[in-house]
């Protein structure tokens, strides 16, 4: 059983402190202006998902009170399975960069952007090809570009953007440029930061980069909600709070059930798979296999090239691919490849597609359409729902705060930018930073015992 750790004081003290202050004291220094914008009809927050996937953002943001008024996606298999989750929720199967912006509000019966509060979404950092003659590796060409367009065209009063860490050293830094730029150009205040799911209660060390925004207000963003260890970085957030779950306690009462869940079937080992399997302890992985046992990729993989700048000593050799998972740690992170290379920590199997959709957070009832490699990658591209809740929770805080004062047209700006989980940084990680302290102009730095802050 784990130590109690005793309760943060500031924390308990806010306890006691009222989120919404009583009405009479709240308008006593109200002046007219904001009492009438405070009697005005509220309406339903509305969010447009780009890039749902199986639903994992939208049931985060449905969680925290936001109203999904339309979803996009153009794979089959995202379609069937968001339809199933979310039977009232519009659904736009397009590509979503041949997709006018009016296009959007029509599909979603939302009659002016007025009426959208949120535009949230995970694109993925690939170019694409359209007519005309394109730069693969013009920046603007990807489907971040595209999401900047359509945050700056339709001007919603908030945005969410969630990528993998990789989007911030892409074209050593472009794909930053091409998410910020149109957003900051159009009057939004941004907020872009590195943050570790196991952090906001996700039982998985997963590190993704997230950017909020606001029109006419500065958004908040929320801090860590829970400790966590078991990967670099994750214990520094988040001190003297509660710890997130490990992989036990998310999936251990799975172990030796009948399969009564959708997707909660393990398939049997042999041959080669089932002698690594054995010869593999839970934390261990290809590497500790003897060389007669380990695949034959993985000696190619470990003298690949370092393009980063950081050194091969510091990088830890080859990818671990197959691994067995640790039970009193949080998972690491799942990918739609986790049911072929995540062995469970006691059992000789991989993890079932169930396992591995209770590790993002998804409730058993949420049913997944398609094979099962569709359903692994369905689960591992999705956003964890719990870690979407926490963000949409802040997002509708300033939603709220912004019925009281009314939001003020200001020019947009970038907040805060912190790239790293820790103090230290690979070499090209460096350069972005000072490339984004200078376009941006950011001038306050914090260097602190958990991360890298960049400032307004």
């Amino acid at each position: 059983m784990q130590e109690e750790i005793a309760p943060n004081p500031g924390r308990q003290q806010s306890r006691h402190m009222p989120l919404i202050p009583e009405r009479s004291r709240l308008t006593s220094s109200l002046d007219q202006e904001q009492l009438v914008h405070l009697n005005e009809p509220r309406r339903e927050p509305k969010v447009l998902d780009l890039f749902c996937g199986a639903g994992g953002l939208s049931l985060g943001l449905k969680r925290a009170g936001f109203k999904v008024a339309l979803a996009v996606d153009n794979w089959s298999a995202a379609q069937k399975t968001f339809a199933c989750n979310f039977p009232d929720a519009p659904f736009l199967a397009a590509n979503i960069d041949q997709v006018r912006s009016t296009d959007l509000l029509d599909a979603a019966d939302i009659q002016s952007n007025e009426q959208l509060t949120l535009i949230a979404g995970g694109p993925p950092c690939q170019g694409f090809s359209s007519a005309g003659k394109r730069e693969p590796r013009d920046p603007r060409n990807t489907l971040v570009g595209t999401f900047a367009r359509l945050v700056a065209e339709l001007r919603p009063q908030f945005l969410l953007f969630e990528n993998v860490e990789g989007f911030l050293t892409t074209g050593r830094g472009a794909a930053i440029f091409a998410l910020l730029d149109p957003i900051l150009e159009s009057g939004y205040q941004v907020h872009l930061r590195k943050v570790n799911a196991a952090n906001y209660g996700v039982p998985q060390l997963r590190k993704r980069v997230i950017a909020v925004g606001a029109l006419g207000t500065m958004p908040s963003f929320p801090g860590p909600t829970h400790s966590a260890y078991g990967g670099p970085g994750a214990h520094l957030a988040g001190r003297n709070l509660p710890l997130t779950p490990t992989l036990q306690e998310a999936i251990g009462d799975l172990e030796n059930v009948p399969p009564r869940f959708d997707g909660h079937i393990r398939e049997p080992l042999k041959g080669t798979d089932l002698q690594r399997c054995i010869a593999l302890k839970p934390g261990q992985t290809m590497r500790d296999l003897p060389i007669d046992l380990q695949h034959d990729s993985y000696s190619r993989r470990a003298n690949r090239r370092v393009r980063d700048g950081m050194p091969t000593e510091r990088r830890g050799g080859a990818p671990a691919g197959l691994r067995r998972l640790r039970p009193d740690e949080p998972s690491k992170a799942v990918t739609g490849t986790s049911i072929t290379e995540f062995l469970h920590p006691s059992l000789d199997g991989f993890l079932t597609v169930r396992e591995c959709a209770r590790l993002q957070t998804f409730p058993d009832e949420f049913e997944f359409i398609g094979t099962r490699n569709a359903q692994a990658l369905l689960i591992g591209n999705a956003v964890p729902p719990r870690l979407a809740e926490a963000l949409g929770r802040s997002l509708l805080g300033d939603y709220h705060t912004s019925i009281v004062n009314k939001p003020v047209a200001a020019p947009g700006k970038l907040l805060s930018f912190s790239p790293t989980l820790s103090t230290g940084m690979s070499p090209i990680l460096g350069d972005i930073f000072e490339q984004v302290s200078k376009r941006y102009r950011l001038r306050v730095y914090e260097k602190n015992a958990t991360q890298l802050l960049l400032y307004a």
